[in-house]
């Protein structure tokens, strides 16, 4: 249909410019002709200087004895024909065609070719969907179809509560009546909520797939346009076509693009996108019922729609979407490897076990990451090995074993990353260490990772205080080793990720008998964005704050120098160990740090069955935009 609308438009465009060719060649011999007056052209008659004649309405052409064109405008009351003829001369008279309308029409092609060409092109900006230039206004709503790759709930896995809920919708659409008679009604709205990556695309798709009813997805930003009115007639127009193909499912992906809060931020907000939010609110649950269809949204920014938005009758029900725990990791892993061949020591299991905190995406690109690090050294399916190295370049980046180290700063590395591990295998609540390397990976030149033994949900006081003083153990490191006055810009990324957790511990968890059970954090960041709610706090009250901030870190730093100094015989010994063969593994820590080669004789295969995400995966809840580090990552140079 489209390729159609295309060609017909270029055929009109070049049939336009044909006429205006037309209309205009007529005049080209006038353009090429010298224009006399009238009397000159009577004159020349008289002194027989005239060859021929041809008169085409006032013009008078004729062609002079010297070979020469000119044209004359002849006066309404002139008798030309019977000088002519009198003279001798031929005359060739044109028959008048264009009637004065013809004219007319012919005048107004040039406008009419320019409003055609501006009509195109704004219809092109548009999208192109259906009307021309009264488009602007249509849904951009699509409907799926088979054809574009069937979802079901099969291929849906790690969420089941969430899966519970959507089911019962699907199931509300097939046999209405099994509810109806007890009195339920259809859900008229279902919001899913949670982090990015954890499938709440790959549902909606899943419910278009079991359904066997209509269904339309549309994105929330194409809802918001430059011309206030055109996001709101875009709302009406996707209701008239559900309420055509009732009982159907309408998916909106990212509602936060339209669904912000009314009101919020300087200036009191956009005209356009509230007068969206406005409509959207009336379709859904307005002064008439809404019979049949089912809206379905997506965002990961739950805390800025607008309350309206949000009440019973309009999402009926908010689904929480959560990253997988290790039984949903696993049924995940074994979704996204169905396809892929796995070698016969392969355990998902035990991957699973080591990715907590991985989001479907995640675990999605683990899987393809290890396949193509298998297809890569030519193999015919995957190892375990494959899984394992895809692990550590996901977490801890891709190793840069082309960067050149002097070896001055690689003792430097391998003590400063002895020094976390040592501190981390001596505190209790710490999470055990799975690998420690000096190999420089993505901005570090060597890191530490740890393994929780397990998916943590709570943190407590003690163990916070442990992982602030594993963290300053690598600081900690280089001063025993070489003093004061020769401490590096590597424990960069240690202070930062201390300082956020013991802020977050002091500001917003209330772990400070001097500070007291007040959530500071929020009301801090309220202040500097300039919200409403915002209040300041007082000097004495931030000096106090600060205070104790420092206090913790300065505590942990303390600890893990009193730790290196009681084991310091273990530390040497680790980071000789990691000087010579630059990557160990838990175990082999173990076996280094009791004076053994890090291998049992030929048993490569004698290593932990899991990795995992970096310790301190509290301090993505001070700061949730920034994926959690490896203890320990020794940055390159200072970052401005």
């Amino acid at each position: 249909m489209g390729n159609a609308r295309n060609i017909a438009f270029w055929v009109v465009l070049f049939l336009l410019i044909l006429a205006l060719f037309n209309l205009f060649s007529g005049s080209g011999s006038t353009l090429q002709s010298r224009e006399v007056s009238y009397s000159q052209f009577v004159t020349a008659v008289n002194n027989d200087k005239v060859a021929s004649v041809e008169l085409d309405g006032e013009q008078v052409r004729y062609r002079g004895t010297d070979g020469k064109d000119y044209v004359a405008i002849k006066p309404e009351d002139a008798q030309v024909t019977d000088l002519l003829i009198e003279k001798d001369i031929p005359v060739k008279a044109d028959r008048q065609q264009q009637s004065g309308f013809q004219t007319f029409l012919l005048s107004l092609l040039p406008f009419l070719l320019l409003i055609g060409v501006w009509i195109y092109f704004m219809n092109r900006m548009q999208g192109g969907r259906g009307g021309g230039a009264m488009g602007f206004g249509k849904s951009k709503a699509k409907m799926l179809t088979e054809k574009q790759g069937r979802v079901t709930f099969d291929d849906v896995a790690g969420i089941d509560e969430a899966k519970e809920e959507l089911e019962e919708i699907v199931e509300f659409l097939r046999n209405p009546q099994k509810f109806s008679r007890l009195g339920g009604k259809i859900p008229k709205g279902a919001l899913l909520v949670g982090p990015p990556g954890t499938g709440k695309t790959l549902l909606a798709r899943a419910i278009a797939g079991e359904a066997g009813v209509p269904f339309f997805t549309i994105s929330g930003s194409d809802f918001v346009e430059m011309f206030v009115g055109v996001g709101a007639s875009r709302v009406r127009d996707m209701f008239e076509q559900a309420k055509k193909n009732a009982p159907c499912i309408v998916f909106i992906d990212e509602i936060d693009a339209v669904g912000r809060h009314r009101g919020a931020g300087y200036g009191g907000g956009n005209d356009e996108r509230e007068q969206t939010l406005n409509q959207l609110l009336v379709e859904m649950d307005g002064f008439e019922a809404n019979e049949g269809v089912i809206i379905i949204a997506a965002t990961n920014r739950k805390d800025v729609l607008d309350p309206a938005l949000l009440r019973p009758g309009r999402f009926d029900r908010q689904v929480t979407v959560p990253n997988p725990d290790i039984k949903g990791r696993e049924k995940i892993l074994n979704v996204h490897a169905r396809k892929t061949p796995l070698g016969p020591d392969v355990d998902l299991r035990i991957i699973a076990r080591g990715t907590p905190g991985f989001s479907g995406a995640d675990l999605a690109n683990l899987v393809n990451e290890a396949a193509l690090m298998a297809a890569r050294v030519g193999r015919r399916f995957v190892a375990m090995e494959d899984f394992e190295m895809a692990k550590d370049k996901i977490m801890m980046g891709a190793e840069r074993r082309s960067m050149v180290m002097t070896p001055a700063q690689k003792e430097m590395t391998a003590y400063h990353e002895a020094g976390h591990a040592i501190v981390g295998l001596s505190l209790p609540k710490c999470d055990p260490v799975y690998k420690a390397t000096i190999i420089p990976r993505g901005q570090a030149l060597g890191m530490v990772m740890s393994l929780p033994e397990m998916d943590q949900l709570n943190y407590f006081k003690d163990e916070l205080e442990q992982k602030i003083t594993m963290t300053m153990a690598g600081k900690a490191a280089e001063i025993a080793k070489w003093g004061e006055d020769s401490v590096s810009n590597g424990p960069a990324g240690d202070i930062m990720q201390a300082s956020s957790l013991a802020r977050a511990m002091v500001m917003r968890w209330g772990m400070s008998d001097k500070v007291g059970n007040i959530d500071y954090q929020e009301a801090a960041e309220a202040f500097r964005g300039g919200g409403a709610g915002g209040f300041s706090i007082s000097a004495h009250t931030k000096e106090l704050i600060e205070e104790e901030v420092k206090r913790i870190i300065d505590e942990g730093y303390q600890n893990a120098r009193r730790i290196l100094e009681e084991r310091k015989d273990d530390w040497e010994r680790l980071a000789q160990g990691l000087l010579e063969y630059e990557t160990l593994t838990g175990e082999e820590i173990e076996r280094v740090i009791r004076g053994e080669p890090p291998h049992k004789g030929d048993d490569e295969d004698d290593k932990p069955d899991t990795g995992s995400a970096p310790s301190v995966t509290a301090i993505p809840k001070t700061k949730p935009k920034s994926k959690p580090k490896g203890e320990g990552g020794m940055e390159p140079e200072p970052t401005a």
